[in-house]
């Protein structure tokens, strides 16, 4: 074991020894690198000028012997000098795709900031461009710059007019010309297709990518709208381009108007021949299954009117439409019917019955109001007439008494009384005479005085009763007024009936009021 491991030693030496010497030259060659300070990318235009900066981070302890600006153009291909600066002399210009627009800014340039700029770049000036430092003693350290140039594309999109079919094709086509770099392309449509994109060199080491989209195209595919989005570095937002899907077809034909109740004698009914295709109809045609058109039809382009039904109209009518893709025929077969049956007139009737019925009853019921209002008015009115024991004779005041016995001027000290007449009877229910707005006059110590009532439902479901027996009781008063008695113990009254309308004026000034509330007769003796 021991002689084995004797063996195995000396390998081991000599692969640690290796190891340290590559990761020491990696650590050196890292550390030389990260002092060159470049920029990682720089963009231009063409026919800009571009700078290309470059400086060596810490000279310190370092010797820079030499300056050199390389192209490269491709990885696989050798670097060209295009810019060389050694201290103390001149810069010098090798030949180059550059030369004679390259140079060092300053110039002379300082060794450790050796920047380059480039006036007039073209589009083939796209590539690396490496800063490269001669030092002792590290050896040649360099910092790698690309150069990026940006060209603006041309974009454009158009839809591509086909037929409809049942094969793909090529739709809508989306073109981005000579852009730097190649500019992407995506399509947005509700049509159900896919597309391809293909890019091919543009001029002066530009890119153009075109796509198309690709489907099956159908007629109702037409008018579609899809859309071409270009995407570029150039540019702030994407572009758009919004179009129409262009699909062409033969005539898609329709016949509209029947109703299905073409009867015998009807007037003015017509059928519609409708198409739909791409390119427009050039001819629309009406015809029928046996040749002929019926001499009550007149044609005005794809309508066919009917001036009156008759059996000739009992057939089947073709309407054939053609456009530059192909020829449509559709037909329609009429069935004529016999004339409807006079309309019954059962509706109309009813309709009649039922207003007369309506109106009976809203009749009856106006008159219903009328009467309950007249019974209310007049039981209210009567029951006005009642009132309280009469404890003294009430006539109604002023020249012209009102016919209800109001009193219009008791309270005057006196005055004319043409209203009617009433003798005091102690064992009347009458209590009160009759009242106006709901006013009745009463005695109240010997003095009259209006108090205002308001006749309730009690009132009024009370009165239906009283009215018989009041009624009699007036009555029986009037009848005792026509004719005069003698009352020894008392005064002689002269009562005649108030309806009388010859005693009226006689009595007209025969009353006037008492100090106590009393009215006495100025012609009537007492005893």
């Amino acid at each position: 074991m021991a002689r084995h491991d004797s063996r195995i030693w000396p390998e081991c030496t000599k692969m640690i020894g290796l190891l340290c010497l590559v990761s020491s030259i990696l650590l050196q060659h890292g550390a030389s690198g990260q002092r060159v300070k470049v920029d990682q990318e720089v963009t231009s235009y063409p026919g800009q000028t571009v700078n290309l900066r470059c400086a060596f981070a810490d000279p310190t302890g370092v010797q820079l012997s030499m300056v050199t600006w390389m192209y490269v153009p491709e990885p696989t291909q050798e670097p060209v000098n295009i810019a060389v600066f050694l201290p103390g002399n001149e810069p010098s210009y090798p030949s180059s795709p550059v030369k004679g627009r390259v140079s060092f800014v300053p110039s002379p340039p300082k060794v450790d900031s050796p920047s380059i700029q480039i006036t007039d770049v073209r589009m083939t000036d796209e590539g690396k461009y490496a800063c490269e430092f001669a030092t002792y003693p590290g050896g040649n350290v360099r910092g790698t710059t690309q150069l990026v140039m940006l060209a603006k594309p041309e974009n454009s999109a158009s839809p591509v007019t086909v037929v409809a079919g049942t094969k793909p094709v090529t739709v809508a086509s989306c073109k981005s010309a000579n852009g730097q770099p190649a500019a992407e392309i995506s399509w947005v449509t509700t049509a159900n297709g896919n597309y391809t994109t293909k890019q091919q060199p543009g001029t002066d080491n530009t890119l153009t990518v075109i796509s198309e989209y690709i489907m099956v195209p159908t007629p109702n595919d037409n008018g579609k709208e899809i859309t071409c989005v270009v995407s570029h570095r150039t540019l702030v937002k994407p572009e758009s381009f919004r179009m129409n899907l262009a699909v062409q077809f033969a005539p898609q034909v329709t016949i509209e108007g029947y109703d299905n109740n073409w009867y015998m004698g009807r007037t003015n009914v017509e059928l519609t021949c409708k198409a739909n295709a791409n390119p427009p109809p050039i001819t629309v045609q009406w015809k029928t299954m046996t040749g002929e058109i019926p001499s009550t039809v007149e044609l005005s382009e794809n309508v066919l009117k009917v001036q009156k039904v008759d059996e000739s109209v009992n057939t089947t009518f073709v309407c054939e439409v053609n456009n530059k893709i192909g020829t449509t025929k559709e037909q329609f077969g009429i069935l004529v019917r016999e004339p409807p049956k006079n309309p019954s007139n059962a509706g109309v009737v009813a309709g009649a019955v039922i207003c007369s019925l309506l109106l009976a009853l809203l009749l009856v019921a106006a008159l219903i109001a009328v009467l309950v209002t007249r019974r209310r008015r007049q039981q209210q009115g009567y029951r006005a007439n009642g009132g309280s024991d009469m404890k003294t004779r009430i006539f109604g005041g002023g020249k012209k008494a009102s016919k209800n016995g109001t009193n219009g001027g008791a309270g005057n000290g006196g005055g004319n009384n043409n209203g009617p007449i009433y003798v005091y009877n102690e064992s009347s229910p009458i209590q009160a005479l009759g009242e106006k707005n709901n006013h009745q006059l009463i005695t109240m110590g010997g003095h009259p005085e209006v108090v205002s009532t308001t006749p309730t439902a009690q009132d009024i479901l009370l009165s239906n009763e009283l009215d018989d027996a009041e009624k009699r009781k007036f009555d029986e008063v009037d009848e005792a007024e026509n004719y005069d008695h003698y009352n020894p113990s008392g005064p002689i009254h002269s009562l005649r009936s108030r309806r009388d309308p010859e005693m009226i004026g006689e009595y007209d000034d025969d009353m006037e009021s008492q100090r106590d509330g009393s009215v006495i007769s100025r012609t009537a003796v007492y005893v």
